[in-house]
């Protein structure tokens, strides 16, 4: 914690609450890569034997997932590196472009999706073949399988949320595929096939609409979705001793950790760290805020926030 004046350097000790242990994910992101990459050798054997331009397009597709299980994979391994000399916050803010670039693949899915569908309306396909429902069938499988690995993750971490919901857009993806195909062939409605293919890629893209919206909000330092910045002022200014606070910032550092800072005008500043240990810790008890500094400032001479209309009170 930093401190103001110069009487109070003793009160200026590290007291940050630092948390980089996460659930370790290398296993779920390592298993979602190894199945993917079998069945997309497996989509091409087939649909080089079926002569099925659709089982490759797809085999194409999940490629594309595979590098986005990638993509996250490498920002939660860079999030756990350690900080150096000068990159002093590590590389935890790998995991926030790396959900950002999950939404743009995701988004960019829904609209090839849509445009694939919308020319099936005008050009109707042919019954989906036996072989290509069995195939789609074991996509629904695995990729409903690599999505489960990343359930725990999806409501705590915006990364773990990409990698999750690339997997359930493929699985979703195959299973309109399966149940479109046997509507085809059993009843002839060749119009289900686009309709379905519709309907998933609304659904994708509203799922993927709040981790592009969130991940651009962190990309942009905007304070973390379900905290609120209002509150947690409130508490800071009723805390004993404190009469007054300025230059209060709230920020993301990755996905999963958030930072503060907050210049605290304390008339009468407290002799020992005891304080500054209980705001801390109170603040990552509560708030979910893993680094919190303050600057305790004992005149009311602030300067006024150049951030934001909104930091001094």
């Amino acid at each position: 914690m930093a401190v103001g004046k110069e009487k109070y350097k003793d009160m200026s000790r590290e007291t940050h609450h630092h948390h980089h242990a996460a659930p370790d994910y290398n296993r779920a992101f390592a298993f979602g890569v190894a199945l993917n990459l079998i069945f997309v050798v497996v989509e091409v054997f087939y649909g080089v034997a079926a002569d099925s331009l659709a089982l490759i397009t797809d085999a194409g597709h999940n490629l594309s997932d595979v590098l986005g299980l990638l993509l996250a994979w490498g920002a939660n391994y860079l999030a756990g590196k350690q900080p150096s000399l000068r990159r002093t916050y590590g590389y935890s803010r790998a995991t926030i472009l790396a959900s950002m670039f999950s939404g743009l693949l995701l988004l960019a899915a829904v609209v090839v999706i849509g445009w694939e569908a919308i020319n099936r309306f005008v050009t109707p396909s042919e019954p989906a073949g036996q072989t290509i429902m069995v195939v789609a069938g074991i996509g629904v499988v695995i990729n409903s399988v690599t999505a489960w690995f990343f359930v725990s993750g999806k409501d705590h971490d915006l990364n773990i949320r990409g990698a999750y919901l690339h997997m359930a857009a493929d699985a979703l993806i195959s299973l309109g595929v399966v149940v479109s195909g046997f509507v085809i062939w059993k009843f002839g409605l060749k119009w289900f096939d686009p309709m379905s293919s519709l309907l998933i890629a609304v659904v994708i893209f509203w799922s993927t609409w709040g981790l592009l919206r969130d991940s651009l909000n962190l990309a942009i330092d905007a304070v973390p979705r379900g905290m609120d910045p209002n509150e947690i002022r409130a508490w800071l200014s009723v805390q004993p001793g404190v009469e007054g606070m300025h230059d209060l910032h709230i920020w993301p550092l990755s996905t999963t950790e958030t930072a503060l800072t907050a210049h605290l005008l304390m008339p009468e500043p407290p002799e020992d760290d005891e304080f500054l240990h209980h705001l801390a810790s109170q603040l990552k008890d509560r708030f979910k805020i893993s680094h919190a500094t303050f600057q305790i400032e004992r005149s009311d001479d602030s300067h006024a926030c150049m951030q934001s209309h909104n930091c001094a009170e």
